[in-house]
């Protein structure tokens, strides 16, 4: 039998900074309060296309005139009047009648014109000539028993959907296919809910962005992987910028967003070298969330600038950033698109846990046998754990047992590159 895993045992870099643990909230409140922080954005009119994809319809799609609005043939052939033989025209001006006895080529989508009854397609039938010369159409050899029928292979108007019917309902996140629908129904812009404008300000003076870094250098594992994560939780990244650890610098990159959200990386634990706290209350912020009382990510916190701006600060550690954002960011965005706070989902943790007095533990698991198991290298600085992880488990601060059901949180990427985690 497995034996509980202590605190103690873990990586020492999961304790983050004790001044985190003091001034933190409860994650599960601090999950509500990042939710509740976010004013639902208002509606913009954007073109039915590819980039309408993944949108929240914030106004009923319906069909603005009958869907088909005319009447069409499903197949290429002959449109026909009355009986065969059929007397065989060259064309038709628009709007001229088809008379019995009468027949014109028509091809798979072509308007049907008045007068036609049926579309005999071109495998059934045969041209010839009658006993004058004149062209004429009748059934040939292929033809099935009583083809063509009255109506058949004729889209009639309204067929998919008569004006004004519902095509795609407000709240729908649109697909390809609700897109494409839309562009059906003579649609050229649809109302969706706006997406947050996003900034992201990058710290530390240790961080490089190319090549090996030396001794007491670290690279850029933020720039290349937050913009995605942040588009596949529903933001727009409108501006990104590298800083120092120099607090007028830091205050006045904070002071001039014009962005909903400010994201920023390290700088937020509280030592000589981190500037985000200071810079903030030297500008008056609001300290909505000061700390979260979990492990890692404890020094995360959120605030609000006297200019309505919130500000989320992430942690310089790669995983207890992400770890942060898991838990304060999703709820931002789902604030921000006008939904309810995610909920969690349960799995079963393969493993025991010993309580963690006033603190959550989140944990990268991947699937074994049908429970969730703690990845290998899952310290706040690793990266490897989380790249072959399938969702992070929430170990409330009691700790939990072989088999016990615990929430957990899904990883943003998984709905998308499911294969991207370890077996």
């Amino acid at each position: 039998m497995l034996e509980p895993v202590s605190p103690d045992s873990l990586p020492a870099d999961l304790n983050d900074s004790p001044r985190g643990h003091e001034t933190g909230l409860d994650w599960y409140l601090a999950r509500e309060r990042a939710h509740q922080a976010a004013i639902p954005l208002t509606a913009e009119h954007i073109p039915v296309d590819a980039a309408a994809v993944g949108r929240q319809l914030l106004e009923p799609v319906t069909a603005i005139q009958p869907m088909m609005h005319f009447s069409a043939s499903a197949m290429d052939g002959w449109a026909v009047s009355g009986s065969e033989p059929w007397i065989l025209l060259d064309a038709l001006v628009e709007g001229e009648r088809l008379y019995p006895g009468q027949a014109v080529s028509i091809v798979t989508g072509g308007q049907v014109p008045p007068g036609a009854q049926a579309v005999l397609r071109s495998e059934s039938g045969q041209e010839g000539l009658d006993g004058e010369g004149l062209p004429v159409l009748r059934r040939g050899p292929a033809a099935k028993p009583g083809e063509p029928r009255n109506g058949q292979h004729i889209r009639g108007i309204g067929e998919e959907a008569p004006e004004g019917e519902l095509l795609v309902a407000e709240g729908t996140v649109l697909s390809p296919v609700h897109v494409a629908l839309a562009c059906l129904a003579g649609l050229d812009e649809v109302p969706v809910r706006a997406r947050p404008r996003v900034g992201l300000l990058y710290t530390g003076d240790e961080v490089i962005s190319s090549g090996l870094p030396a001794p007491g250098q670290v690279r850029d594992v933020f720039g290349p992987q937050l913009p995605a994560v942040v588009r596949l939780l529903g933001g727009a990244v409108t501006r990104q910028q590298r800083l120092p650890d120099d607090l007028s610098r830091t205050e006045d990159a904070l002071a001039s967003t014009d962005a909903e959200l400010l994201i920023t990386t390290g700088g937020t634990a509280g030592s000589a070298a981190d500037q985000i706290r200071t810079a903030l209350q030297r500008l008056g912020a609001q300290i909505l969330v000061p700390g979260v009382s979990v492990r890692p990510g404890s020094p995360a916190l959120l605030a609000r600038l006297p200019t309505g701006h919130l500000v989320l600060g992430l942690p310089g550690n790669p995983l207890a950033a992400f770890m942060s954002l898991s838990t304060l960011g999703e709820p931002l965005f789902a604030g921000f698109a006008g939904r309810e706070l995610p909920p969690l989902a349960e799995v079963e943790t393969g493993e025991a846990f010993e309580p963690l007095e006033g603190r959550t533990r989140l944990i990268p698991y991947r699937e074994r046998y049908g429970f969730a198991c703690p990845v290998p290298f899952a310290g706040a600085a690793m990266l490897r754990g989380l790249a072959s992880a399938r969702g992070i488990m929430v170990i409330p601060e009691q700790g939990a047992a072989i088999g016990e059901s615990v929430a957990a949180l899904p990883l943003p990427w998984m709905a998308h590159f499911p294969s991207s985690a370890g077996d």
